[in-house]
């Protein structure tokens, strides 16, 4: 059985995780984004930001470089929020 400290950690560097993950997509994305539409969670990746696939796939790419996983493609392909890219990123790297 889990302690209290044991579980508030997992928490923790799962919340630390995620941020991190959050902060670069948003870092990544930044130069693309449309005036006045700040990068949130929500943001649908192709729909409202000026990135083309290809930049979206170079930025996948460095991205699994730096969280040392990698995403299937046919996981990818369902991608469209900055939200399920952090989710997908953090889930990979905690299994």
């Amino acid at each position: 059985m889990q302690t209290a400290h044991e579980f508030v950690t997992a928490k923790v560097e799962h919340v630390v995780l995620q941020m991190d993950v959050l902060q670069e997509i948003r870092r990544h994305l930044a130069p693309f984004s449309v005036e006045g539409h700040p990068i949130s969670g929500e943001t649908v990746i192709s729909d409202a930001t000026t990135v083309d696939s290809l930049t979206i796939m170079d930025m996948v790419m460095e991205l699994e470089d730096r969280f040392g996983v990698a995403i299937p493609t046919n996981v990818e392909a369902e991608i469209r929020t900055v939200n399920q890219l952090a989710d997908t990123f953090v889930r990979l790297a905690r299994a």
